[in-house]
């Protein structure tokens, strides 16, 4: 007896959040009483919480590529016939671009609601370290870019949206072929396999990782560098609960008729982890296990469509770039017209596609954002230092949006079993599995 509960002690979620606890505490404590002690900064804050937190998010980059390459071929080859993955595809980008214009829709509203900006001093910024294309790119370019010249270079250099256009060209063939390709099918299954206990692997050491990462960021930022950026985060951390509670909700509730208050109750632990580790890829695995077991979407629509969210769903991130246009125009007086509004609308949009889902990457697509409109790259400085706290609530927001929109179409692609998310999980899991039936609402439970 003693033994199972000292298993069931404590989970990977649950040591991610103490880790992230201890780490904020150990990160203050050091930045109030060690901030002048070169031991302490060099061998212990730059040294060993540099090189672990750094080397855990390495270790998560170097899934990126190969996890979504495999888990795209393996989604677009189990829907099966092109018609089909042609409907899904439409159907799930639609909804991304018009969940993620509608977030920096939001964020931009909220910014010049709260008016983050105003009152503060210019004069103490310093240079951030972000740098913007300097070749202008024309839509047509953009366009043809997405087609790779050479797909094993796009896969060496991380290029995703060729890596997604790759993927998805093998999967259609693999699917059209089918037995004759059985060995091909059968080598992506067991690599998309392989590359889902590696995530698993790396993820065990997320407790590690986030302690070093946010003891580090906490040690540099203290209290008082926090104070003047208050109104910022909290227009931030507003934008993204509206848009997670609200938009997503209310699109769940009208088009899927399911509970939101249900929805968010079993996603949770999903958002959890993301909001941990910073990184949608990471929570790849997870969040299609969670679709499955829990809500009762059909994995061969949810392994299509949320390595694809991954990649180019990333509203929290076109949230954060709103807001900083609006902070970051105020604090140097510059004004923006509608006109400059509905660009940074559709830049925020495109710069989200295609944005790596790791930690911190929107700070270099904002350079772009910030450079369609006029404003001084340099003040992306002003935000850099408590991006990693925001980093986190974005990257929850994102891959809850990846979820709501993968129930949506599931729904009317009829992949959706109702009982599984209406039932309690193991229960309606069970039902599922040992009828295999889809029809929508079997079994239901009241409420």
């Amino acid at each position: 007896m003693n033994e199972v509960k000292e298993k069931k002690k404590l989970g990977l979620t649950t040591k991610i959040f103490i880790s992230l606890i201890a780490g904020a505490i150990v990160g203050i404590a050091l930045n109030m009483f060690a901030a002048d002690v070169d031991f302490v900064q060099n061998v212990l804050v730059n040294g060993v919480f540099y090189v672990v937190g750094q080397g855990f998010i390495r270790l998560m980059q170097m899934l990126v590529v190969p996890l979504v390459f495999c888990s795209l071929i393996c989604g677009a080859t189990a829907i099966g016939d092109s018609k089909t993955l042609g409907k899904v595809g439409v159907k799930i980008i639609g909804f991304y671009i018009f969940t993620t214009m509608m977030a920096v829709a939001v964020a931009l509203g909220i910014g010049l609601l709260i008016k983050p900006g105003m009152g503060l001093d210019m004069s103490q910024i310093q240079t951030a370290e972000v740098t913007a294309s300097s070749d202008s790119v024309s839509f047509a370019e953009t366009l043809l870019n997405i087609i790779p010249k050479n797909p094993i270079g796009a896969l060496a250099n991380g290029e995703m949206l060729q890596v997604i256009v790759f993927a998805l060209i093998i999967g259609v063939i693999l699917a059209k072929l089918q037995d004759k390709t059985q060995l091909v099918t059968n080598f992506f299954q067991q690599g998309n396999d392989i590359m889902m206990e590696m995530t698993m692997m790396v993820m065990g050491l997320a407790p590690i990782g986030v302690f070093c990462l946010i003891s580090k960021t906490f040690a540099g930022l203290g209290f008082s560098a926090m104070v003047p950026m208050f109104k910022y985060m909290g227009a931030v951390l507003l934008a993204l609960f509206i848009q997670c509670c609200g938009i997503y909700q209310i699109l769940l509730a009208l088009l899927t008729r399911l509970n939101p208050l249900r929805f968010l109750k079993k996603f949770a632990p999903v958002m959890g982890f993301a909001f941990s580790t910073a990184t949608s890829n990471a929570t790849i695995p997870m969040n299609i296990d969670t679709l499955e077991e829990k809500i009762g979407v059909n994995r061969r629509i949810s392994s299509f469509t949320i390595p694809l969210g991954a990649t180019i769903n990333m509203d929290g991130t076109s949230i954060m770039q709103g807001v900083a246009v609006v902070f970051v125009a105020q604090a140097f007086g510059i004004q923006l017209t509608p006109a400059d509004y509905l660009t940074v609308i559709a830049t925020a949009t495109l710069a989200s596609i295609g944005t790596a889902g790791v930690p911190s990457v929107g700070l270099v697509t904002l350079a772009m954002v910030f450079d369609s409109v006029g404003l001084p790259v340099a003040g992306i400085g002003l935000i850099m230092g408590i991006d990693r706290i925001l980093d986190m609530a974005r990257t929850a927001v994102n891959i809850t949006g990846d979820a709501v929109c993968t129930t949506i179409v599931a729904h009317q692609d009829g992949a959706l079993n109702k009982s599984v998310f209406n039932f309690t999980t193991l229960a309606g899991y069970v039902h599922w599995k040992l009828t295999g039936k889809k029809v929508l609402g079997v079994g239901d439970a009241s409420g």
